[in-house]
Formats: structure tokens, C-alpha cells, sequence
């Protein structure tokens, strides 16, 4: 006996740890057997009060009735034992369909705490999926809806390590407008190949892996390559991925883990670069974030089958609401811009083109008025030495120096004051006498002793021993220190700083610095290009790669008579005269106002344009 009890007892516990399902199902059971037993003892024991309710099926369906409501019996009548029965059934669906609503809302509250965990699967075609958590994912959601902002319908899954409800309130707090498209978030870890499977990667249009905040996190960002690497059975298959390692010296390690179908990007190498460009030409990383944002301008792959057989100069003025800066060919997928205006169009090349949007981009009926008098003849630059003063240390310091001395004419001088003990990490260099200074950036008395006044440039680098809020608190303090310092200067040095958090740039402003590099922002806007469009990978590549065209922002004087009334065709036509491609202008009087900078991209063509010896004209060009 005490064995059938236990083996009773064990089967209870089974169907109660079984969940809801279970519950219900059992309660159903309980029902209709009580039902049958209570109708069964009617038919035996109190015929009588049957022939007045109908047959058994009556008797069955007044059973059921009381079971399912007991106020159902209260204009009973019968026999003591009808009266006895009914009034059992009545006492047993009380405590049944009191016992089924306690297991329904239960079960409820339990499936609603489940899929707050975030741990359900979704189900999305031609999604976006981003794997990781950072202060990054902000500036990534709020350009990926920009990017979708024309189509009907579009989905951003999250995947992370942080709770489902936090990271959708963060989301809604950060980018409260998010358009037509979904932010779908889901709690998990993107090293295990079960939580992957939560944001549906087979069906995605393309992966980013976001590097974390802390200290190791290209090791993260690795391992999570090797775990995408590990689902696919070929190089071809699954979406493609992007990622960005902060150490350009672990790219090779996060190409391997990534496979051919990942797109990895160097960070601090495309942060040095910026830097060293920005520090030569203020406004560099205003023009890098119009062409990386989706609220600007964007680069586009177009098929021209019209233009085939035309050279590139033949093209500069071909499209109304757009600029062709390269060529693709699609044979081999090589990329140049700004080609040689000899270079021909072939019939399957694409024309690589700066609009607005693609769907603004459309061949021009006719080219745009050129104002020949206005052009100036190309004024001949003579490289000089040029004093550079590099105030503070950081791991991209030695990257930046040899960068430096690249671009340096001979004779040029660098003094590096920090206060750190560097000259064991400076290697010889071939154009630049560098000097070193042990200093607080920060005190007014030790930046007079460097009198930055005899520098044509001043680079700020963020330090990397400190919290990000306070590497930019003593940044904006250094900053007011050099401003205030240039106050009184007929020709002030131009200033370019590091900013770790792209919401101080704002408040940096202040300081009236030439130009901020913010790397984390720019990376950010970078990868969500790729997202959308892998090829542009080469554009960018060849854009910010020392040895193909660059961006650079030029006096406007060498394009057009400064005050001459012209339009933006005439400039482009200049450019080309040059061998280079104009993408737009900077206007001097809005170098401090924000959010453009007095950057102005893929201008119209032929209104009205008039530039002054102190504006700028971007171009792509070789130097």
C-alpha cells in the first residue's frame, strides 16, 4: 500500500512541475470525472428526481452546469439525496474553477515574466542583428533608423548580456523616435549558439558586433566571431558581419575568427588617421561624420549602363541631385575615386555617387551653367616647416607621431608634453625634430612655458589612465586654457582635440576648437554604413587610406575668386581642372555653429555661390 502511495504521489509531483499546461489539463480531468461519478449516482440513487430533469443526458448536463456555476442550483428541487448530490457537484466546481482561475493567472504571470527575460524566439526576414551592448548601440539604432526611414518596414534585433526590459527602456529614453522600424531586444550571450538562434541569424540581412566597454573587449568581440564562424558550413553563408576591434594589432586574429564574410574594422588606426588629417585641415571630421551619418549625404553604387564608353570628366555634371566621386568595377570589385578624368566607363562598372538619397539620384537633361570668369588659376603651394604641439599621452600617441612624420615637410618640429616619461616609446623619425616635456596639460603656468604660440598646430589627445567623463573634463580644461591663450594672436594655432564622449562635444563647443575627433561615434556611424551596404567597405577603405584619394578641404581661393558670384558647378568644374572632385564646401563664418560645422555636401549645382578667401572647398584628391 505504502508503495502504490508513493508511486501515486511521484506521479502527482511529475504532472504539478509540468507547468500550466498540465495543471489545466488535470483540472479538466477532475471536472468531467466528478461530472460522471455525480451523474452516475443520481441515475442509481435518486431515479425518481430523473424522469423530472429528462434522461441521463439531462442529469449529465445539470451536473456540468452546477460544476461550472454554482449559483446554477438555487431553484433546485428534488430529493434529499437529488439535493445532496447537487449540492456536492456545486462544492466541487467551486473548488475547481477556483483552483483553474489561481493556475490560469499564474500561468499567465509566468509567461509574462518569461518573455520580459527576453528569451523568445523571434521571427523577422532581411532583419538587422547586433550583438553586444555599449554606449555605441545609441548612435547605431538612431542611424539605422534613419537608413530605413523609406522603407515600410524594417527590424533591429538586439542581442545581449543585459536585461530585455532595461535595454528597451534605454532604447526608448536615448531614441525616442524610431519611425517604421522595430527594436526587437533579447537577454542573452552571444558566445552561446542557443541564444543566437534567439534573433533568427539565418534569415538576417547582416550582423554587427559591438565591441563592449571594458578593457578586453576585442577578446569579446573575437570569441564572438569564432562563435558566428562556427554555425556557418560555408564562407558564403549566413549574412555578412561587421566589427570593430579597438587594437589595430588584433585584426588579423578577428579576420581570422570572422571568415571571408566579415568586415573588420581597426578603430585606433582609423581614429590616428583622422586625427593627423584634422590637425592639418580643421574640419575633417565634420565632413567624415556628414558622409558616415543618414541624416546627410551618403555614397551609393549605381549601374550606368547610359554612360558607358564616357570618360570621367565627362560625368562631373551628369546627375541633377548628386556628385560621382569613383568607379566600381564590377568585374574584380575594385574601387578608385577621384580617377583619372581619362579613365572610361565600362558597361557593368558602377558610378559611385554622393547624394541625399538614391532615390533622388537621376541623370541631368542638361549640364549646369559654368561662370568661366569666376574660376582663379590654381595657386602653387609651397610646402614650409610647421611647429606642431602635442599635449597629453595615450596608446595611439607613437601611431600618431609616425603618421605625423609622414605627412611632415623636413624641418618640421613636434614638442609632445605630458606628464608621463615617453621618449622610450618614440622611434627615430625621418622629417620631424621632436622634443619632449614633462607637463600637466592642464595648468595655465606649464602651457605658457610651451608657448604654444609659435605652433601653427595643437593636438589634444584624450588620456587613457582615467574614466571617459573625466579624460574629457580635463580635455575641456586644457581646451579653455589654449583658447584663452589665442585670444590676443593676429593668427591663432589651429586646434584639434579627442573627445571620448561624443555628448561633450557639446558641451566643448565653448572652447571654439577647430575640430573634435570623436572615434567611438565615427566607428560607430562606419559600421552602420557596412550594415547596410558591404561594398562600401572599399570606398571607405580607399577614403581614409593614406595612399589613395583623400578628403581634403582646401582654400576656396583656389577654385573660385574670392567674393565672385558663381554657383557649386563652377566650383566642381575648377576641381577638375585640378584633377580632383569637389563633394562641397566649408563656410568660415559657420566654423563653430553646430550641427554642420559650416560643412555643406552635394550642394545644388547651380544656385547661387559666392566663397570668400577664408572658406574652404572639400575635394577628393591625391595631396
Amino acid at each position: 500500500m505504502g508503495r502504490w502511495r508513493d508511486k501515486v504521489r511521484y506521479w502527482f509531483d511529475g504532472m504539478m512541475s509540468r507547468g500550466t499546461p498540465a495543471l489545466i489539463g488535470l483540472l479538466g480531468l477532475a471536472s468531467a470525472v466528478m461530472v460522471v461519478v455525480i451523474s452516475a449516482l443520481v441515475l442509481l440513487l435518486a431515479p425518481n428526481d430523473v424522469a423530472e430533469h429528462g434522461a441521463w443526458h439531462g442529469v449529465f448536463w445539470m451536473s456540468l452546469l452546477r460544476t461550472l456555476d454554482p449559483g446554477t442550483m438555487g431553484g433546485d428541487q428534488g430529493g434529499l439525496v437529488f439535493l445532496g448530490l447537487m449540492l456536492a457537484v456545486t462544492l466541487g466546481g467551486i473548488f475547481i474553477v477556483s483552483s483553474f482561475i489561481g493556475v490560469l493567472t499564474t500561468g499567465l504571470e509566468n509567461k509574462i515574466a518569461v518573455l520580459r527575460k527576453g528569451r523568445s524566439r523571434i521571427v523577422e526576414q532581411d532583419h538587422t542583428v547586433v550583438l553586444g551592448w555599449s554606449e555605441q548601440i545609441f548612435t547605431v539604432v538612431a542611424e539605422l533608423v534613419q537608413a530605413n526611414r523609406s522603407n515600410r518596414r524594417s527590424c533591429v534585433a538586439i542581442l545581449a548580456a543585459k536585461d530585455k526590459v532595461e535595454m528597451e527602456d534605454s532604447i526608448r529614453s536615448r531614441v525616442p523616435d524610431l519611425g517604421r522600424t522595430r527594436v526587437v531586444c533579447r537577454s542573452g550571450n552571444p558566445l552561446h549558439p542557443a541564444d543566437l538562434d534567439l534573433v533568427s541569424l539565418s534569415s538576417a540581412r547582416s550582423v554587427m558586433v559591438l565591441p563592449s566597454d571594458g578593457p578586453d573587449s576585442d577578446i569579446h568581440v573575437v570569441k564572438v566571431l569564432l562563435s558566428l564562424g562556427s554555425r556557418a558550413t560555408a564562407a558564403t553563408e549566413g549574412p555578412h558581419v561587421v566589427a570593430a576591434v579597438a587594437d589595430s594589432t588584433n585584426l588579423r586574429a578577428a579576420r581570422l575568427a570572422g571568415g571571408s564574410r566579415a568586415q573588420l574594422i581597426g578603430a585606433d588606426e582609423l581614429a590616428v588617421r583622422l586625427l593627423v588629417n584634422a590637425h592639418r585641415q580643421s574640419g575633417l571630421s565634420a565632413v567624415c561624420a556628414d558622409l558616415l551619418a543618414f541624416t546627410g549625404n551618403e555614397f551609393y553604387l549605381r549601374p550606368e549602363p547610359g554612360l558607358a564608353g564616357k570618360t570621367f570628366g565627362e560625368i562631373v555634371h551628369a546627375y541633377e541631385l548628386g556628385i560621382p566621386v569613383g568607379l566600381r568595377r564590377v568585374d574584380d570589385g575594385t574601387i578608385t575615386l577621384n580617377p583619372d578624368s581619362g579613365q572610361q566607363i565600362g558597361v557593368a562598372d558602377e558610378v559611385i555617387v554622393l547624394a541625399e538619397d538614391d532615390m533622388l539620384i537621376r541623370l541631368a537633361g542638361a549640364s549646369p551653367r559654368i561662370i568661366q570668369g569666376a574660376i582663379s588659376p590654381k595657386p602653387r603651394h609651397e610646402p614650409a616647416p610647421e611647429r606642431t604641439l602635442m599635449l597629453g599621452w595615450n596608446k595611439r600617441a607613437p601611431q600618431i607621431i609616425e603618421l605625423l612624420d609622414k605627412f611632415a615637410y623636413p624641418g618640421s618640429q613636434l614638442q609632445v608634453a605630458c606628464t608621463e616619461r615617453v621618449d622610450h616609446l618614440i622611434d627615430p623619425t625621418a622629417n620631424l625634430s621632436i622634443g619632449l616635456t614633462r607637463c600637466d596639460p592642464t595648468n595655465r603656468t606649464d602651457l605658457e612655458a610651451l608657448q604654444p604660440s609659435a605652433c601653427q598646430h595643437v593636438i589634444v589627445l584624450a588620456s587613457d589612465g582615467l574614466g571617459i567623463q573625466e579624460a574629457d573634463a580635463r580635455t575641456l580644461i586644457t581646451l579653455l586654457h589654449l583658447r584663452d591663450l589665442a585670444e590676443d594672436l593676429d593668427h591663432p594655432y589651429s586646434i584639434v582635440s579627442e573627445i571620448n564622449d561624443d555628448a561633450n562635444r557639446e558641451i566643448a563647443e565653448v572652447t571654439r576648437a577647430d575640430d573634435f575627433v570623436v572615434s567611438e561615434k565615427l566607428i560607430s556611424l562606419l559600421l552602420t554604413q557596412l550594415t547596410e551596404n558591404r561594398h562600401l567597405a572599399a570606398v571607405f577603405e580607399d577614403l581614409f587610406n593614406p595612399t589613395g584619394a583623400e578628403i581634403y578641404l582646401k582654400p576656396a581661393a583656389g577654385y573660385l575668386l574670392p567674393g565672385m558670384p558663381a554657383n557649386f558647378a563652377t566650383v566642381a568644374e575648377a576641381a577638375a581642372r585640378h584633377g580632383e572632385t569637389a563633394i562641397g564646401y566649408r563656410v568660415h563664418t559657420d566654423f563653430y555653429q553646430p550641427p554642420s560645422y559650416g560643412v555643406v555636401l552635394n550642394p545644388p549645382k547651380a544656385a547661387p555661390l559666392t566663397l570668400t578667401d577664408k572658406d574652404r572647398v572639400i575635394v577628393l584628391a591625391e595631396d
